[in-house]
C-alpha cells in the first residue's frame, strides 16, 4: 500500500489559538471515517500555518474491503403474519439493510427464531470513499465560534477559500459546498505567487518552501527559536521564551523572520512584569533578560515574511510598545500615590454577583473565612498575615494598572504592598491566591498563600450554591469546577490536613443575608467536591474503584484521601486480592445484620470464633498505629492477616446460630472486623480484575 493522498484546505487568517485545534479534529474524523469505511492506512500527517490545514495520508488501500455481515432482524412470530406474509416491520427492516425476500432466512435464537440476513458488500474504490468523508471531516469541526459565508452550509473559523486534494499525483475533485479541489495552492500572501500547480506531495512541499511558506509548524517553531536566541546573543543577553508565546508566534506566520526593537531604559524602573506584559500578552514579543535576570531594553518580535524592509517593521513595533509602556509608567505613578489598603473603598463600587454583593463584601467574607481556615491548621504563628493578606488581596482590582492589564491582578498587590512595607509572606500571599490559575498550574508556595487562595474560591463555590447556581452538564459560567479543583491540588501538593465539610460550613456561615438550608447545601457541596476528587485521581491514573473505596470511608482530608488512594492503587496489586476480598465481602455483608458492637467473650463458644476474635484484637492495635503514621499499605498488611481466621471461623462455625445471643455476638464481632476496615478503606468498592 504506497497510495497516498494530499488534502489542503486553503482558508483567510486564522486566529491562532484554532490551528492545532482545528487540525487535530479534521485527522480524529478523517481517521474515524475511514475505518469506519473500511479504507486501511497507514498514518495521517498533519502540518499547518495561518493560512492552510495540510493532510497527508500515507498507506492507503485501493479499495474498501468487501463485507460480509450477518444482520439480525425482528422475531418470526413478528415478521411474519398467519399467512405467513411478511409484516410491517419485516418489510422495514428489508428496507433499511436494503434487501429482497429472497435473502431473508430464520435461525434459532434461544427459545425463538428471529430473522435473519447476510449483507455482502463488494468494496468502492478508496477515491470514491475519500470523496464522500473528507468533505464531512471538514465539516464536523466545532468552534466556540464560527463563521457562515456566501450562502454555503458550513461553519469555519474562518472562510474556506480553496482546496487542494490529490491522490497519488491525480487530482482528487473533492466537492466542498461548490469549492472544488484541484491541483492548485497558493503561496506566501505578500512574498509568494498567487497561483501554485503542484503534481505531487514533494512538489507541493518544494513550491511552498521557493514561495515562503514553511509548511512545517515544528519546523516553524525551531527556526523561531535559534533565530531569537541569534537576536538575543547579539544583544548580550538571552530570550525569555514562553512556550504558550512561542506556540501561537509559530501558529501566525508562514516565514518567520526574527528581529529586535529598543525601549526607553527609564521603563526598567516598573516592576519586571509590568514591562513583559505588553510585551508578551498584548504584542506578542519576546523580551530579552541578561545573566542576572535584569531585563534589557530590548524585545525580540518575529516577523511573517524575509529581512526586506525589516527596519521600518522595527521602528513601528517600537512605537506601539512605547505607547503601551508610557500608559504603564503613568498608571504605576498615579496607583503609588495612595496607599493599597485605600483601594479597598472602592470595591464597594464593582459587583460580584447581584445577589452575593460587592468585591468588597466577598473581602470580607475572604477574611473571616482565611482566619478560620488559620485556626483550623493551628498556625497561630502565621495567623495575623494570612488575615492581613485577606484584607489587601482584591485591592488592586480597582488600580489604574490592573484596570488596563487585567492579567496583572494579584501581581500588583504585591508590588505595591512591598512598596508600603508589608510583611513580604504578606505581598507574596496576596499574588499567590489567584492560584491555581488553571488545570496543571503552579499552586501557591506559602502557607498564607494557601489559606487566602482557599478561602477565596471556597467562598465563591459556597455563595454560588447558596443561591442554587450549580453547574450543569457542560455549563459552568462562573468557573466553579475549576476553583473546586484548585482547592483540592492546593491540598493535595501541599499536604494541608483540614476538614472540608467544616470549612464548607464556615463560608456558609458568612452569608448571613441569605436564605438557604445549610445542611443541604453542605451536602451538595461535599458530593460536588467527591465529583472533582473522581475526576482528578482518574486522570492520575487511580482506579476508578480505588476511588470509590476512598470516598467511602467518610474522609474530609483531601491530603490524606490522595494519599490513601496511591497506597491503595497500589497495595491492589497483590495476587493474593480476590482470595482476601471475598472473605471480606463476606465479613461485611453480615456484619450488616448486626444490632451493636459489644462482644460478650464468655459467648464465644467455638474455637474458631476464640481465635479470630484475639487476633482481630491484636491486628486493630496495629491497624491504629499503621494509621496514625498514615501506613496505610502497612494498615491493609495488618488487616489482611485475620483473612485465615475469618476462613476458618465461616468454615467451622454457624453464624446465624438459633440462639439468639450468640448469634448476635458473632455478628457484634464481624461489625467490629468491618468497621475496621473501613477506617483504612472500603475494601468491598474493590472490584476484581
Amino acid at each position: 500500500m504506497n497510495n497516498y493522498l494530499l488534502f489542503e484546505v486553503g482558508v483567510e487568517e486564522m486566529p491562532s489559538r484554532f490551528v492545532a485545534s482545528t487540525l487535530k479534529q479534521i485527522k480524529e474524523s478523517t481517521e474515524k471515517m475511514l475505518n469506519e469505511k473500511r479504507v486501511k492506512f497507514e498514518n495521517i500527517e498533519t502540518f499547518a500555518t495561518p493560512r492552510r490545514l495540510t493532510f497527508i495520508i500515507n498507506g492507503l488501500a485501493e479499495r474498501q474491503e468487501d463485507l460480509e455481515e450477518e444482520v439480525k432482524g425482528p422475531s418470526k412470530k413478528i415478521s411474519l403474519d398467519a399467512d405467513g406474509n411478511f409484516t410491517k416491520p419485516a418489510q422495514g427492516f428489508m428496507r433499511s439493510k436494503g434487501l429482497n425476500p429472497e435473502d431473508i432466512y430464520f435461525k434459532e435464537v434461544g427459545k425463538d427464531e428471529y430473522l435473519f440476513a447476510t449483507i455482502r458488500e463488494n468494496g468502492a474504490e478508496t477515491a470514491e470513499v475519500l470523496k464522500e468523508i473528507l468533505p464531512l471531516a471538514v465539516k464536523s469541526v466545532v468552534f466556540p465560534k464560527a463563521m457562515h459565508w456566501a450562502g454555503k452550509d458550513i461553519r469555519f473559523v474562518r472562510p474556506i477559500r480553496w482546496l487542494v486534494a490529490l491522490l497519488n499525483d491525480e487530482v482528487l475533485p473533492v466537492d466542498l459546498e461548490g469549492i472544488i479541489a484541484s491541483n492548485v495552492t497558493k503561496g506566501h500572501r505578500f512574498l509568494g505567487a498567487k497561483e501554485i500547480v503542484v503534481n505531487s506531495v514533494e512538489d507541493y512541499k518544494a513550491k511552498l518552501r521557493e514561495n515562503y511558506v514553511i509548511l512545517d509548524q515544528a519546523e516553524r517553531k525551531a527556526m523561531i527559536v535559534e533565530q531569537a536566541n541569534k537576536v538575543a546573543e547579539s544583544l548580550g543577553g538571552k530570550v525569555i521564551m514562553d512556550p504558550d508565546l512561542l506556540d501561537e508566534v509559530t501558529c501566525i506566520v508562514e516565514y518567520p523572520t526574527a528581529f529586535y526593537g529598543e525601549f526607553d531604559k527609564e521603563y526598567l524602573k516598573l516592576p519586571k512584569r509590568v514591562v513583559i506584559t505588553p510585551m508578551q500578552d498584548h504584542q506578542r514579543y519576546f523580551p530579552v533578560e541578561d545573566a542576572d535576570g535584569n531585563l534589557l531594553p530590548n524585545f525580540i518580535a518575529v516577523r511573517n515574511g524575509d529581512s526586506f524592509g525589516i527596519e521600518n517593521v522595527k521602528a513601528g513595533n517600537e512605537k506601539v510598545l512605547e505607547a503601551r509602556l508610557a500608559d504603564a509608567l503613568f498608571f504605576y505613578r498615579e496607583d503609588t500615590k495612595k496607599n493599597l489598603e485605600s483601594y479597598k473603598e472602592r470595591l464597594k463600587t464593582v459587583v460580584f454577583q447581584e445577589k452575593l454583593g460587592t468585591i468588597y463584601d466577598k473581602s470580607e467574607r475572604i477574611t473571616k473565612l482565611s482566619a478560620v481556615i488559620a485556626d483550623s491548621l493551628g498556625c497561630a504563628d502565621k495567623k495575623a498575615d494570612i488575615v492581613r493578606a485577606a484584607e489587601l488581596c482584591k485591592a488592586d482590582l480597582v488600580t489604574n494598572m490592573v484596570f488596563e492589564f487585567d492579567e496583572l491582578q494579584g501581581y500588583m498587590g504585591m508590588e505595591y504592598s512591598k512598596l508600603e512595607g508589608e510583611n513580604p509572606a504578606v505581598s507574596q500571599a496576596i499574588y499567590e491566591h489567584y492560584m491555581p490559575v488553571s488545570a496543571g498550574a503552579e499552586v501557591p508556595a506559602s502557607l498564607e498563600g494557601s489559606v487566602v487562595s482557599i478561602a477565596d474560591k471556597l467562598d465563591s463555590i459556597a455563595g454560588f450554591f447558596a443561591i442554587g447556581i450549580q453547574p450543569t452538564g457542560s455549563q459552568d459560567p462562573f468557573a466553579l469546577r475549576r476553583q473546586a479543583l484548585g482547592i483540592l491540588n492546593i491540598l493535595m501538593e501541599n499536604k494541608i490536613t483540614i476538614d472540608i465539610k467544616e470549612i464548607s460550613e464556615a463560608a456558609l456561615d458568612n452569608y448571613t443575608e441569605l436564605e438557604f438550608n445549610k445542611e443541604e447545601v453542605v451536602g451538595q457541596m461535599l458530593d460536588f467536591c467527591s465529583e472533582r476528587i473522581k475526576n482528578l485521581f482518574k486522570d492520575m491514573g487511580i482506579r476508578y474503584d480505588v476511588v470509590e473505596a476512598i470516598l467511602n470511608a467518610d474522609i474530609n482530608d483531601i491530603a490524606d484521601m490522595h494519599h490513601r488512594a496511591l497506597e491503595l492503587n497500589e497495595w491492589i496489586n497483590k495476587d493474593e486480592l480476590v482470595e482476601m476480598l471475598t472473605a471480606f465481602n463476606r465479613v461485611s455483608t453480615l456484619a450488616e445484620k448486626a444490632e451493636g458492637v459489644n462482644v460478650d467473650e464468655a459467648l464465644l463458644v467455638e474455637a474458631p470464633e476464640k481465635e479470630l476474635y484475639e487476633s482481630f484484637k491484636s491486628v486493630k492495635e496495629e491497624v491504629k498505629g499503621h494509621l496514625a503514621n498514615k501506613d496505610y499499605g502497612k494498615a491493609l498488611d495488618s488487616f489482611a492477616t485475620l483473612k485465615p481466621a475469618v476462613d476458618n471461623m465461616f468454615d467451622n462455625v454457624m453464624v446465624m446460630d438459633k440462639d439468639d445471643n450468640v448469634r448476635n455476638n458473632r455478628l457484634n464481632m464481624l461489625k467490629n472486623i468491618s468497621d475496621t476496615m473501613l477506617t483504612i478503606c472500603d475494601l468491598n468498592k474493590i472490584e476484581y480484575k
